[in-house]
């Protein structure tokens, strides 16, 4: 602990709650302003290096419910540029999975839950190609646009009020959401609940050792936990998983796992300190330091990415009149 306290150039201080991961008491600051410049406490356990914001968002399911959306993309409903990025993602990730899923077509009987479902791109890929799958989605805006512009089933609301029975879904899928519970612990033990005795659950998460972005982006009020490889891993075992497959992406931005369901006669597993990760994490977040930065191609690659997909979006956008003929465009040759 001291050692961390030195790297950090903090002292440090007793949190609200021990670590929702290990159980461990305090924890140090790592970050103090979010990725708009706004005053942000950022600590990290010193026994399993779990990051967390402290205090927590206020009102968090207020905000997710009705303010997040337009936050983050302006917008109540998903624009056609939005669409667009998400049908493209929703590829990805189904690629990402496949290996996991029966063959497209005869999935019918495959019942897949998203959590964090969105404007409803990736569930809207999925049913297309044959499988029965149900979103869920706190968001209201987005959440009808889905249901208006696909007829999908999806419901809104937080995993927590997910109204199902236990062992009706084969997957669960968590892209890019278990860093907004507020409770992780607690949404992994309600997913395990839903899944069946053979279920996987596929998470995807932003890696907080990641160094592609600005490193004035690490930390934003809408992430309330944050997770390297090891305390990712570390969550999934504890909540009664499996580990099947975990990488990381090309860039070192996203984690992604692949976990199945243990079975009923597993031994239960607690949490367990992970030695040196706390130090590991900080040292990687403090070393990102601007100058070394821009001193590097990353954030120039990123800008040229980004100039060239905003360029191409303009484009194909202007030949669809609406949400569902663009992704039918998109995710005709998947069909096939």
């Amino acid at each position: 602990m001291a050692a961390l306290a030195g790297i950090i150039g903090t002292k440090p201080f007793p949190p609200p709650a021990a670590c929702r991961l290990c159980g461990a008491a305090g924890a140090t600051v790592i970050g103090t302003r979010d990725r708009t410049g706004k005053a942000l406490r950022t600590v990290i356990c010193p026994g399993c290096g779990l990051v967390w914001t402290d205090p927590p968002l206020a009102n968090a399911r207020d905000y997710y419910r009705d303010d997040y959306r337009k936050a983050y993309k302006g917008t109540y409903a998903p624009k056609a540029k939005h669409v667009l990025r998400a049908g493209q993602v929703a590829l990805s990730r189904y690629a990402a999975m496949r290996d996991f899923l029966p063959a497209p077509g005869g999935g019918g009987d495959v019942s897949i839950l998203d959590i964090g479902a969105g404007g409803g791109e990736f569930i809207y890929l999925l049913h297309t190609l044959g499988y029965a799958v149900k979103g869920l989605e706190p968001n209201r805006g987005y959440a009808e646009y889905a249901i208006r512009e696909y007829g999908l089933d999806l419901d809104v609301g937080f995993v927590q009020d997910a109204d199902a029975s236990s062992g009706t879904f084969r997957f669960v899928t968590l892209w890019h959401v278990l860093e907004h519970l507020e409770d992780p612990v607690a949404a992994l033990g309600k997913i395990h609940s839903l899944l069946d005795p053979e279920g996987v659950l596929i998470v995807e998460v932003p890696n907080v050792e990641a160094v592609c972005q600005s490193p004035a982006g690490t930390f934003h009020e809408a992430h309330l936990f944050y997770f390297n490889s090891a305390t990712l891993r570390e969550l999934l075992l504890a909540s009664g998983f499996r580990i099947l497959s975990e990488r990381v992406s090309g860039d070192g931005g996203n984690l992604f796992l692949a976990a199945r369901k243990a079975p009923p006669d597993a031994p239960s597993r607690r949490a367990a300190e992970i030695r040196g990760n706390a130090e590991r994490i900080a040292a990687v977040v403090l070393a990102h330091t601007p100058l070394r930065h821009y001193l590097t191609a990353r954030p120039y690659v990123r800008f040229y990415r980004r100039l060239c997909r905003s360029l191409g979006e303009k484009w194909a956008v202007r030949r669809f009149p609406g949400g569902k003929a663009l992704l039918d465009g998109l995710y005709s040759r998947a069909a096939r």
